[in-house]
């Protein structure tokens, strides 16, 4: 398909109207994850057919819908409707950017920079994280849902989160198999303590994010074969010192 470059300018309007079309009618958040998806699906799959690589299209839609999915979800609990506008300009630019870099890395493969996808998966899941694990706090808050129905979507979303993270990293599934199963306990204990702090369900969000990104960073850099002292202390040493700042600063109820 001679126009796979304009495919991702294509998603950006698509994910645009799909997204204000949920601003003003939140009622139809189903109707609107499923064309997202679809519209992902396309997309991935039309760009790993016209690869020369032999990649599978469905690592490539997990980031997207997730992102997609999560930030949608987050966005309706945000009274500040100018705030809800900047999370949809975000989800476009990240939406945009994310199927340019797969397009040059699958196909255009001349202009893609070394490491920009291992750069933007990192960035992207830690947002991900974020939408997600303060979006399931939120349920608990606002709708008052079992704390075991959210952990039990917090460890898939998580699972699914850490594979991406893993494969784009290119460590062997394999090696990598008990330690996204590690992460998923470590994160499942995790959620079900903080959900007992009387804190807003954006500084929970925060808070279980920062642990997820000094878990990721350090087992990432172990099977890479990578991790060093400096590394430990940077990871161990910002993430416990941003939870501080976090829990010392916030408004406890």
């Amino acid at each position: 398909m001679k126009y796979n470059r304009f495919l991702p300018l294509l998603v950006v309007v698509f994910v645009a109207a799909l997204s204000e079309i949920f601003f003003f009618w939140p009622q139809m958040i189903y109707v609107i994850f499923v064309l997202a998806v679809l519209l992902f699906f396309f997309v991935a799959r039309q760009f790993t057919k016209a690869s020369s690589k032999n990649e599978s299209w469905w690592n490539y839609l997990i980031l997207p819908a997730f992102f997609f999915s999560g930030l949608i979800v987050f966005s309706s609990m945000i009274p500040n409707r100018f705030l809800v506008q900047l999370l949809f300009f975000l989800n476009i630019i990240f939406i945009y950017i994310y199927f340019r870099t797969i397009y040059y890395y699958l196909i255009k493969t001349d202009y893609y920079r070394n490491y920009s996808m291992e750069n933007l998966s990192a960035y992207g899941n830690f947002l991900t994280f974020y939408f997600i694990a303060s979006a399931v706090y939120g349920f608990q808050s606002f709708l008052n849902i079992s704390v075991w129905f959210l952990i039990i979507i917090m460890l898939a979303a998580t699972g699914l989160i850490v594979y991406q993270v893993m494969w784009t990293n290119k460590i062997d599934i394999q090696i990598g198999f008990f330690y996204i199963l590690l992460i998923c306990l470590v994160v499942t204990e995790l959620v079900w303590s903080a959900s007992f702090l009387p804190l807003s369900f954006y500084i929970l969000g925060l808070f279980l994010s920062i642990c997820y990104y000094m878990l990721i960073g350090l087992v990432k850099f172990y099977l890479l074969d990578k991790l060093e002292k400096r590394v430990i202390k940077l990871y161990l040493g910002f993430g416990f010192f941003s939870i501080l700042i976090v829990l010392f600063t916030s408004r406890w109820m």
